[in-house]
């Protein structure tokens, strides 16, 4: 069985945001799949998709740490800065972490390991609302 819909998730400050419980909310119905998977696209170029720790915040602060580090603002040779410093750098980590996921499925929770969330990677200081596409497929 075949289901898809549009999910909504409120603006978030930057940074890296666990999201699990946002998708089990809008998106009930995984609850009866048996087997199957969830496919997420996020339909943003500014902000990304990611699969990490689930339990402690550090970690989050550590990955925007890191990132800011790695793809810094303001770099003489981006063109691309017509919104601002974070604009470029926003593109730059979406396309290194990506914009989908594909997460299995068993007996309606998603087979994460032991201390496995998803992430909205928000890499804008005013990345605005974001949607994702949610594609649903297995055995009901």
């Amino acid at each position: 069985m075949w289901q898809q819909q549009i999910i909504q998730l409120a603006p978030k400050t930057r940074g890296f945001h666990l999201i699990t419980d946002d998708i089990y909310f809008q998106v009930p119905q995984i609850g009866d799949y048996k087997v199957g998977m969830l496919h997420l696209f996020l339909r943003h170029t500014s902000a990304s998709l990611s699969i990490n720790e689930n339990a402690d915040p550090m970690v989050r602060q550590d990955l925007e740490s890191h990132f800011n580090t790695f793809v810094p603002e303001n770099q003489p040779y981006y063109l691309h800065d017509y919104e601002g410093p974070d604009d470029m750098p926003a593109h730059i980590k979406s396309s290194i972490l990506g914009c989908e996921l594909t997460i299995p499925i068993t007996n309606g929770r998603f087979a994460f390991g032991t201390w496995q969330g998803i992430y909205l990677c928000e890499h804008r200081n005013h990345g605005g609302s974001r949607s994702l596409v949610a594609t649903l497929n297995g055995e009901v």
